[in-house]
C-alpha cells in the first residue's frame, strides 16, 4: 500500500507533452522498458524521481497546466477513468476517495457542506512529494469537472503547501489562484459539484466496479491492520475526531475485534493513535505554518493545552522549542518518519 501505479497510458501522456519518455526514465534513474512493463508499481522515490525527471526534461514552471490540457480520457487510468462515468463530479469525488490507494499511497477526503463541496489530500509525512505532483492532483479536478459537464467551471479555492511562484498562469486557467494553505485542496460550489455529467455511463461503471474492488480487496489483503488503522486515522483526525469507534466503523471491524487484532500484531489503538499524532504534530510544526491551536485541532484534540502535555510527553520539548529548533536547522531530515 506503500507505492505508487503507473499505468500504460502515462507513456501517451508525455509523447503529448512532446516529451521523449526514454529520456525521462533516463533522467529519473528508471529502466528503460519500464512503460513496457506497465501496469507496474513505484516506490515513493522512484515515483516521485519520475516526477522531477519530467520537471526537469520539460523545465516548464507551468507544467501542471500543461498536464492539465494534455489530459484525455485516453491518458486516464482505470480509477481515474470510471469517475468520468459517474453522474456527477460529488459522485466521482466518492468513489475515487474510495479508490485512491489504488493509485497511491494518498487519502483523499470529501468534505460537503451546504454550499460547497472540498476535496482535501493527505501525504503521509514521511513522504515528501514534489510541488509538481501535488499541484497537478489539484489541476486534474478541475480538468475532469470540465471534460465532463462540458462547461468552464471555476473553482471556489485552491490551496497547496507550495503554490507556484507565478500565480498568474494558474489564475487564468484555474479562475481562481493557488494560495498558500496547510493541505492540498480544491473547493467547487455545491451546484457545480451536483452539475450532470455528460459523460456519465451506468453501464460502463457497472463494468468497472467489479474489478476496482478486486483490485482494492487485493491491496488491502496486504496491510497490516496497524497500517489500515493509521490511514484511518488520517482522515479521521483533521476532522477532529480520535475515536476509536469511528475507526472500528470505518474498517467494519468491531472495537473488540480491533483492539484483538492490533494485540496481536504487538500494538494498541492509542500507541497508534499517539505515533500518528507525534509524526503529523512535527510535520505540521516544522513546514506549515500553522498556529499551536490550529494544530491541535487537526490532531483531534479538543483543548490545546492537552495538545501542549502530550507533545512534551513524546518530545520533552514545547511545540515552540521544536520549531524553533527546525528553523534553526533547515537541513536536518524530517524526524516524522513514523508514518
Amino acid at each position: 500500500m506503500d507505492t505508487f501505479a503507473l499505468e500504460p497510458a502515462v507513456q501517451a501522456l508525455l509523447v503529448d507533452l512532446g516529451v521523449t519518455p526514454a529520456h525521462v526514465l533516463r533522467r529519473a534513474g528508471l529502466p528503460p522498458d519500464l512503460f513496457g512493463r506497465a501496469p507496474v508499481r513505484l516506490s515513493p522515490g522512484q515515483y516521485f524521481a519520475l516526477w522531477r525527471a519530467l520537471e526537469e526534461e520539460t523545465g516548464d514552471p507551468e507544467l501542471p497546466l500543461a498536464i492539465g490540457r494534455a489530459l484525455s480520457p485516453e491518458v486516464f487510468d482505470p480509477p481515474l477513468f470510471a469517475a468520468l462515468c459517474c453522474p456527477d463530479l460529488r459522485t466521482a469525488a466518492r468513489r475515487i476517495a474510495v479508490h485512491k490507494k489504488l493509485i497511491g499511497p494518498v487519502t483523499l477526503r470529501v468534505d460537503e457542506a451546504q454550499d460547497r463541496m472540498r476535496l482535501v489530500y493527505h501525504w503521509p509525512v514521511a513522504l515528501d512529494p514534489p510541488p509538481l505532483l501535488v499541484i497537478t492532483e489539484l489541476v486534474f479536478w478541475v480538468v475532469l469537472a470540465r471534460t465532463a459537464t462540458r462547461t468552464r467551471l471555476r473553482p471556489l479555492r485552491i490551496t497547496a503547501p507550495e503554490p507556484p511562484e507565478d500565480p498568474e498562469p494558474y489564475r487564468a486557467f484555474l479562475g481562481t489562484a493557488v494560495e498558500h494553505g496547510p493541505l492540498p485542496s480544491v473547493a467547487f460550489a455545491a451546484a457545480d459539484a451536483q452539475r450532470p455529467f455528460l459523460t456519465a455511463d451506468r453501464r460502463m461503471w457497472d463494468f468497472f466496479q467489479p474489478e476496482l474492488r478486486r483490485r482494492l480487496s487485493e491491496l488491502e489483503a496486504g496491510a497490516s491492520l496497524t497500517d489500515r488503522v493509521r490511514a484511518a486515522l488520517l482522515e479521521q483526525l483533521p476532522a477532529g475526531s480520535a475515536a476509536m469507534e469511528l475507526t472500528a466503523r470505518t474498517l467494519a471491524v468491531s472495537t473488540r475485534t480491533l483492539q484483538r487484532q492490533l494485540k496481536s500484531e504487538g500494538t494498541t489503538f492509542q500507541a497508534v493513535l499517539n505515533d500518528t499524532r507525534q509524526a503529523l504534530a512535527r510535520h505540521y510544526l516544522t513546514h506549515s505554518g500553522l498556529s499551536v491551536r490550529e494544530i491541535s485541532f487537526l490532531l483531534g484534540y479538543e483543548d490545546p493545552n492537552s495538545f501542549y502535555r502530550a507533545f512534551h510527553s513524546w518530545t520533552g520539548r514545547t511545540p515552540a522549542q521544536a520549531t524553533a529548533e527546525a528553523a534553526r536547522s533547515p537541513a536536518d531530515p524530517d524526524p516524522a518518519d513514523a508514518l
